[in-house]
C-alpha cells in the first residue's frame, strides 16, 4: 500500500510523471499507459545531480535547479506540461519492518472492506515516531483463522483475518526536505516510492519474485538492497558506499581531478584482475598540474584501488542480510542494477563473494526508452511508472467489484451495515 494524495491531474491526462532525484544524477520520465496494461514513455529528462550528497539533500537550491531542468526537458519531449509526479526516495536512510496482526471478521465473507481495514492499521500511524514516516504498508501474506498462505482472502469465510505487514519508513526530515524542493518548482508530489522497491520492480522478473530474489541498486552514494519472496518486497535497506567513493579512491590515491578518475573508472576500471593488467599504460593527469602534467600508471594499479571499495560494499550488503536471515532465503539469485552495476567485473565479484547465481538488471516493463536510457542506471525512474501501473490497475478492481451491488432488500442492508459498522 503506497500512501497517496488523490490528483486531479494525473486523473485528467493520465500521464504517470517518475522523478528520481539521486546522488549522482536526476531523472524523469513521462509515461503514457497503455491499454494491455503497460506504459509507454514519451518524455525523457536527466542529467548531473548537484547539491546531493550520498543520498542527502546540501544545497537545496542547486537540487530545485536541476529537478526543474530536468522535468523541462521531458516535457519539451512530450510536449505536455506535467504538475504531479512520482517521487523516489533513494534517502532517508530506509528502515524495514514485517509486523504481523489480526482483524475480526466474526464469521461473513471477507469483502473489500474488510480487505481495506485490515490493509490500514490505524494504530501503526499513531505509534510512529516524530522522526520516521511511513512510505509503504505492504501486505506480504494472510491468513485466516490461523492457517498461513492466503494469497488473497476476498470471498472466503473465517473468524479473525490475519496479515502479514511490511512497513517501510524514512527520516521525516530528509522526506520534508525533497518535497519542498520539488514543490519549488511548481510541482506536487503524487507518491513516493523508495528507490530499493521501485528499482526491483523494473528489474526483476516474475518467477524471481516468486522465488525469492536480492536485488541491490548499485547507485553513486548509497547502493539500496531489497528482497523479494512470494512476489512481494519483504525487506529494504541501504549501505553508505556506492560508485562515488570508488570515484573519490582514485582521485585521492592517483592525485588526479575528480572527473578524470570517473573517466578512468568508466574506460580502463575493473573490479577483477586480469593477466594483461600489468602491460596495459594509463596516463593521468595530476592536480594543478599544467597540460604537460602527467603521470603513468599499469592498469593493475587502477585495479587495485577498485576492487577493496567494492569488496567493502558486498561485505555492508552481507552485513546488512545476515541478521534477517534474508541472505540466505533470498534463494540463489541476486540481481545487479543501478549505474555502479555496470563496471566490469563488478558482477563475477558479486558471484564470488555472495555465492550466489548473479545477473544484471535492466528495465522491463516499460516501452519507449532509447538505448541510452534504458540500462541499469535508470531502473528507479522505469520502476516507479510499475508502482503507479499497479495501484492504478488494483484501484480499478476495486471499484468495479463496488459495482456489484447485492440484490434484494436484505443484501443491500447487509452491505451498508458492513461498510458502516
Amino acid at each position: 500500500m503506497i500512501q497517496k494524495v488523490p490528483s486531479k491531474s494525473a486523473n485528467r491526462t493520465g500521464l504517470i510523471t517518475a522523478l528520481d532525484v539521486g546522488t549522482t544524477k536526476v531523472a524523469c520520465f513521462i509515461a503514457r499507459p497503455l491499454e494491455n496494461g503497460a506504459a509507454e514513455v514519451i518524455g525523457v529528462g536527466h542529467q548531473v545531480s548537484k547539491g546531493i550528497k550520498n543520498g542527502n539533500i546540501v544545497d537545496m537550491v542547486a537540487v530545485e535547479d536541476s529537478i526543474r531542468t530536468t522535468v523541462e526537458a521531458a516535457e519539451q519531449m512530450a510536449g505536455e506540461n506535467v504538475r504531479d509526479v512520482v517521487l523516489c526516495v533513494s534517502g532517508g536512510v530506509p528502515k524495514s519492518k514485517l509486523i504481523s496482526f489480526d482483524v475480526a471478521i466474526s464469521g461473513h465473507e471477507i469483502s473489500d472492506v474488510d480487505l481495506k481495514r485490515a490493509l490500514d492499521p490505524t494504530w501503526l500511524y499513531s505509534q510512529q515516531v516524530d522522526d520516521r514516516q511511513i512510505i509503504h504498508t505492504v501486505p506480504v501474506a494472510y491468513s485466516i483463522d490461523g492457517n498461513p498462505g492466503v494469497k488473497d482472502p476476498r470471498g472466503m469465510y473465517g473468524e479473525k483475518l490475519g496479515v502479514n505487514m511490511h512497513v517501510i519508513t524514512a527520516s521525516a526530515g530528509a522526506l520534508r526536505n525533497i518535497t519542498a524542493c520539488v514543490n519549488r518548482c511548481h510541482l506536487d508530489v503524487e507518491s513516493q516510492v523508495v528507490a530499493p522497491y521501485a528499482a526491483g520492480l523494473a528489474c526483476l522478473v516474475e518467477d524471481e519474485k516468486e522465488l525469492g530474489v536480492i536485488s541491490i541498486d548499485m547507485g553513486g552514494g548509497t547502493p539500496d538492497i531489497s528482497v523479494f519472496f512470494d512476489g512481494e518486497v519483504v525487506y529494504t535497506d541501504s549501505v553508505p558506499l556506492g560508485g562515488n567513493h570508488v570515484t573519490n579512491d582514485i582521485a585521492r590515491g592517483l592525485s588526479t581531478p575528480v572527473a578524470y578518475a570517473e573517466r578512468m573508472k568508466t574506460l580502463y576500471g575493473s573490479a577483477v584482475p586480469s593477466p594483461s593488467d600489468d602491460q596495459e599504460v594509463i596516463k593521468v593527469p595530476l592536480v594543478g598540474e599544467e597540460d604537460d602534467g602527467e603521470n603513468q600508471i599499469s592498469r593493475s594499479m587502477l585495479v587495485g584501488i577498485i576492487r577493496p571499495r567494492i569488496e567493502e560494499i558486498y561485505e555492508l550488503v552481507r552485513e546488512k542480510l545476515e541478521p534477517t536471515g534474508f541472505e540466505k532465503a533470498g534463494a540463489r539469485r541476486v540481481v545487479l542494477t543501478g549505474g555502479a552495476s555496470q563496471l566490469t567485473g563488478v558482477r563475477e565479484l558479486a558471484a564470488e563473494m555472495m555465492d550466489k547465481q548473479v545477473r544484471l538488471g535492466r528495465p522491463n516493463y516499460v516501452k519507449g526508452l532509447a538505448e541510452s536510457v534504458n540500462g541499469p542506471a535508470f531502473s528507479a525512474p522505469a520502476g516507479l511508472i510499475q508502482v503507479i501501473l499497479k495501484q492504478r490497475a488494483a484501484a480499478a478492481m476495486t471499484s468495479s467489484r463496488s459495482l456489484e451491488v447485492p440484490s434484494g432488500k436484505f443484501g443491500r442492508i447487509g452491505q451498508w451495515i458492513r461498510e458502516n459498522i
